[in-house]
């Protein structure tokens, strides 16, 4: 259902992400996980510490865009940071999506870190059963 993206522009993607955090002129990406289940499409978007009201989704025609920002926690004058590893900033993530797909009726929930959005498949995509007719009676070609 999704589209194929170009390698060359998803290594760039992971070395922007491993060596620059995120800033809103140029986000970094984030890891997600894209499934079917049943007659929806599923995706699911990695975002630990970031909170409900910082993520924004959007779907324009068939673009689907996901923005988030993980911001710094708020510390006492007397603390004194020895280790940040955790990645602060903005990530984006744009994800084109079938034609196939409803983009009217998407769903959304975050839980434990996590953002999955639910697309349902449209009708039209679903498959059915087309029944065959028989004719009334047999034809002769008379030569």
């Amino acid at each position: 259902m999704l589209m194929r993206t170009d390698p060359f522009r998803e290594l760039d993607r992971l070395a922007q992400q491993l060596m620059v955090p995120g800033t809103w002129s140029k986000p970094s990406a984030m890891p997600m996980d894209a499934y079917r289940e049943g007659d929806e499409y599923v995706v699911a978007f990695d975002l630990p510490g970031v909170t409900a009201d910082a993520i924004d989704i959007d779907v324009e025609r068939n673009m689907l865009t996901v923005k988030a920002e993980r911001r710094p926690v708020a510390k006492a004058d007397d603390v004194q940071m020895e280790l940040s590893e955790r990645p602060l900033g903005i990530f984006s993530r744009q994800i084109v999506l079938a034609d196939t797909l409803d983009t009217e009726h998407i769903q959304a929930d975050y839980d434990a870190g996590v953002l999955t959005v639910r697309i349902p498949i449209a009708e039209r995509a679903k498959p059915r059963k087309i029944s065959i007719g028989v004719g009334s009676g047999s034809k002769e070609i008379a030569g």
